[in-house]
């Protein structure tokens, strides 16, 4: 292996996810391909397109020249603009189309990491053509293919991989937008704790803890005296933090201990994904 220490736990979540999405996409009919997803506007060929895009992008290769339709509700701003037209360029794509270019994209991204032999430090094209980290893209990457994983599993009801290795970064990047929800997003007051307790396939206790400036920090050891706590399962903290779904859908799988106007302005607040 020529890759990286720091990079190996990404590319082995990376490949972990694409290939049980190419497992759990290869035997769908046409139809099952419409299905709608968790993620607003997209289908399950729209997710798996959005994956075949920007995997292509991080190979390299050039964006398709394309002109999106203008009644796309979804399409809201420069990022969601940007990551349409991977989608909208493959719209009308088969069955077979879709998951003869996966696969063959799939193994030409293999191939670049197998062979990567670039410092973590080196800059590469990120979301938005932004200069990134190799590591950065990376572990982006990990994330996404993993949440876009539960999306088209949640479309085909086909739950699984909660605790495979994608999950365990997807876990560490949405505990890293925590602070700014807890402090910036829901407003809690200077002074304060907040505490998250998730149990089931990932298991983890986390405080945030709001200092005299008003700034988060995320915390391992809990606090005696939290404002809030929130507890709930992996699941359902993934589908909030993601922005999967609103709280008030999952009311029943959230239960809250404390101040109840801050956890209802937390969790309005909760989602750290676009």
């Amino acid at each position: 292996m020529t890759v990286h220490p720091s990079l190996q736990p990404y590319a082995d979540a990376w490949t972990h996810s694409i290939e049980a999405i190419s497992e759990l996409v290869l035997p769908l009919t046409e139809g099952e391909w419409n299905r709608a997803t968790p993620c607003p506007g997209w289908s399950v060929r729209d997710v798996v397109s959005h994956i075949i895009g920007i995997e292509c992008e991080q190979l390299g290769d050039p964006r398709p020249i394309h002109t999106l339709p203008r009644d796309l509700r979804h399409v809201v701003d420069e990022f969601t603009r940007y990551m349409e037209v991977q989608v909208d360029v493959r719209r009308h794509h088969t069955a077979p189309e879709m998951t003869s270019e996966l696969e063959y994209t799939v193994i030409r991204r293999q191939r670049q990491l197998r062979n990567e032999k670039r410092d973590p430090a080196a800059l590469v094209r990120g979301p938005l053509g932004d200069q990134v980290t190799l590591e950065f893209a990376l572990r982006l990457r990990a994330f996404d293919v993993w949440i876009h994983e539960q999306d088209l599993r949640a479309a085909l009801g086909v739950p699984g991989n909660l605790d495979s290795p994608g999950a365990h970064v997807a876990r560490d990047i949405l505990l890293a937008g925590l602070p700014k929800v807890v402090a910036k997003g829901a407003g809690a007051p200077p002074n304060s704790a907040v505490v998250l307790d998730v149990h089931g396939e990932l298991e983890f206790m986390r405080t945030v803890r709001v200092d005299a400036q008003g700034r988060g920090t995320l915390d391992k050891v809990p606090s005696l005296g939290p404002a809030v706590t929130l507890a709930m399962d992996w699941e359902t903290y993934v589908r909030l933090a993601a922005g999967r779904v609103r709280p008030r859908a999952v009311a029943d799988r959230v239960k809250v201990e404390g101040d109840t106007a801050l956890a209802d302005a937390i969790l309005a607040n909760f989602a750290v994904t676009p």
